[in-house]
């Protein structure tokens, strides 16, 4: 399946974008853009107040505007959660206990995640990969397999709910694959 048949799939979900300073800039806004396509409203969360600053290239690039703070942010009003990668951004989500509280509470309710590139990173903090199979960029590998993960080099990966991705090359199959995820809505699967 490809995204432009997808269109209205998402009507009414609500998704949860969690995102920090130095996020990947490609690994938000292009599957926001798939996700919004698809019906979805989203919502940038974060532990920033306004904005949030991508990182794109060797520095900092656009930046996205904070719909509700993390620190007020509840799982219960979304469907699911998108974890965008970039080498700051989830170094900085790992040590907001608020954000780990966010991620770890859509792993309890069976909602779907998406995590791409060095988004897992999140995941292991809030103790949700043990025994998941999953991938992630290569640097993190390691991490996840200590965490007790199954990791994989495959383009996306879905175990139970669980989305993820290596690379912003990814995105597509990425996105077909969340969407799917998304649609189905809980998965029993999908555990703490």
């Amino acid at each position: 399946m490809n995204t432009s048949s997808s269109s209205q799939r998402l009507t009414g979900k609500k998704v949860a974008i969690l995102a920090a300073d130095g996020f990947e800039e490609s690994e938000l806004l292009k599957p926001r853009a798939a996700l919004d396509a698809a019906g979805a409203i989203t919502s940038i969360v974060s532990p920033n107040a306004d904005s949030v600053k991508s990182w794109t290239g060797d520095g900092f690039g656009q930046s996205v505007h904070v719909d509700i703070p993390v620190s007020k942010a509840d799982a219960a009003n979304f469907d699911a959660l998108l974890l965008p990668g970039g080498v700051i951004n989830p170094d900085k989500l790992r040590i907001e206990p608020a954000a780990v509280e966010f991620v770890h509470a859509f792993f309890e309710a069976g909602k779907p995640v998406a995590a791409i590139c060095h988004g897992p990173q999140l995941l292991i903090e809030a103790n949700v990969v043990r025994g998941r199979r999953l991938t992630s960029y290569h640097s993190v590998k390691t991490d996840l397999i200590n965490a007790g993960a199954n990791w994989v080099d495959e383009e996306v990966v879905c175990d139970q709910g669980l989305v993820t991705s290596r690379k912003p090359s990814d995105i597509p199959a990425f996105n077909d694959k969340m969407i799917e995820e998304i649609a189905e809505g809980i998965h029993a699967g999908q555990h703490a």
